[in-house]
């Protein structure tokens, strides 16, 4: 056997187990006996602890959660209500906005009809009254009523025109704050959803389940504060434009009312100027037609006499020729006879009167015929002038005069 093989056959040999005394022994078994009880006593504190610790947080945990209950029930309440009254501020709007895009049709109707029709027609009598001829082509009252008639329609157009921008505007702002109001009720009823739902869960609740993840669950950066502001600055701002939205319905009307009495006012004042011009040309035209009749009636009066009068110096070459052959032949007496008698004497005197009644009714001839140029002339002017006043009233009274029964002024 080698050296090796005797290490294995070699057997170790443990100590022998150490000795104790007896009062070891007995100290040992008091100490096992104290710390025993020390650990009952323990175990019984823990026990009475843990008990009352239980409850305790049972009914903590208990508390807390009708807690939650509690807000929850009372943050639904306020999303509640504060979405009733989002609602009812969206209704109003809508209701403002459905009432001004009425209004906006009546103003779009309104200049619709002053610049397709009474603009239009006065404008058009305007331009007809300068076919008026000769002295009729004069500045009077009608174009004086018509101008103001043209600038009134033009000045409530451009009334219009702002008035209507104003309710684009307010529509404009009103649609604006009815898009806000659903975005913040989408919001709140998605809120009030998650909320109910939160509130119907309860511990014994099948679907529930434990988050492990590292973000926090309170996301939360709004205060209640900021929330209650940020939900009543939406219903206050459509209080306030539906509070802006009636002065402005209220304005529109009493501008349309305004309007419509302007426009008719100044609509009768022009016709008064119209009928009072029609009168005074017509009557015009009646005098100057008496007037034409009286020259023609004068200018055959004077023809008539024009020719009495070549008669009477025609009759009168007669006379004079008689007188001449009369004197001729009794200048042919000869001696003594050749006397100047009563005969010769009153030929010479015939012959110079009939001289002097020839030259004056020459000129009387002259004058009578100077005078039928002057008629003649006379009634041709008369007949322009009667022409001319034909014209006007044709204008006046049958073209303008008809175009403008066709105005309408209305509430529109």
């Amino acid at each position: 056997m080698d050296f090796k093989n005797m290490r294995q056959a070699l057997v170790i040999v443990p100590p022998p187990p150490s000795r104790f005394t007896l009062s070891e022994w007995y100290l040992n078994n008091r100490h096992r006996y104290k710390t025993a009880e020390d650990q009952q006593q323990i175990a019984e504190r823990v026990i009475a602890e843990s008990d009352r610790l239980r409850d305790l947080i049972a009914d903590v945990t208990k508390l807390n959660k009708i807690e939650v209950d509690t807000r929850l029930e009372e943050r639904i309440k306020d999303t509640e209500h504060l979405k009733k009254e989002n609602e009812l501020q969206k209704a109003e709007c809508c209701k403002e906005e459905e009432a001004l895009l009425v209004y906006k049709e009546r103003i779009m109707d309104a200049l619709e009809a002053l610049k397709e029709q009474a603009l239009k027609i006065c404008k058009k009598c305007i331009i007809l009254r300068e076919g008026r001829l000769g002295i009729d082509l004069v500045h009077d009252d009608v174009e004086s009523e018509l101008l103001k008639e043209v600038e009134t329609i033009e000045g409530a157009q451009s009334l219009l025109r702002r008035t209507l921008e104003q309710t684009n505007e307010q529509i404009r702002l009103l649609r604006s704050t009815k898009y806000f109001l659903d975005r913040d009720n989408e919001d709140k009823t998605n809120a009030l959803n998650i909320d109910m739902y939160c509130a119907s869960l309860q511990e014994t609740s099948l679907n529930l389940s434990m988050y492990h993840g590292i973000a926090p669950l309170d996301g939360s950066n709004v205060t209640k504060e900021e929330w209650e502001h940020f939900s009543k600055q939406f219903i206050e701002r459509a209080a306030r434009e539906v509070n802006n939205a009636r002065p402005l319905r209220s304005y529109i009307d009493t501008l349309l009312k305004q309007i419509t009495e302007d426009l008719l006012n100044q609509y009768n004042i022009t016709n008064e100027a119209f009928r009072r011009r029609i009168a005074e040309t017509r009557e015009t035209k009646i005098k100057l037609e008496n007037e034409h009749h009286e020259t023609l009636r004068q200018a055959n009066e004077m023809m008539r006499n024009i020719t009495r009068l070549e008669k009477a110096i025609a009759e009168k070459e007669g006379f004079m020729a008689l007188a001449h052959t009369r004197l001729g032949h009794r200048a042919q007496r000869s001696a003594v006879e050749l006397t100047k008698d009563e005969v010769e004497t009153r030929l010479i005197a015939e012959v110079r009167e009939l001289r002097d009644n020839v030259s004056a009714l020459q000129q009387m001839l002259a004058e009578a015929q100077a005078s039928l140029r002057y008629l003649l002339k006379t009634q041709v002017q008369l007949e322009e002038d009667i022409n001319i006043k034909a014209n006007t009233l044709k204008i006046d009274e049958v073209d303008c005069m008809t175009l403008r029964e066709s105005m309408n002024f209305h509430a529109y």
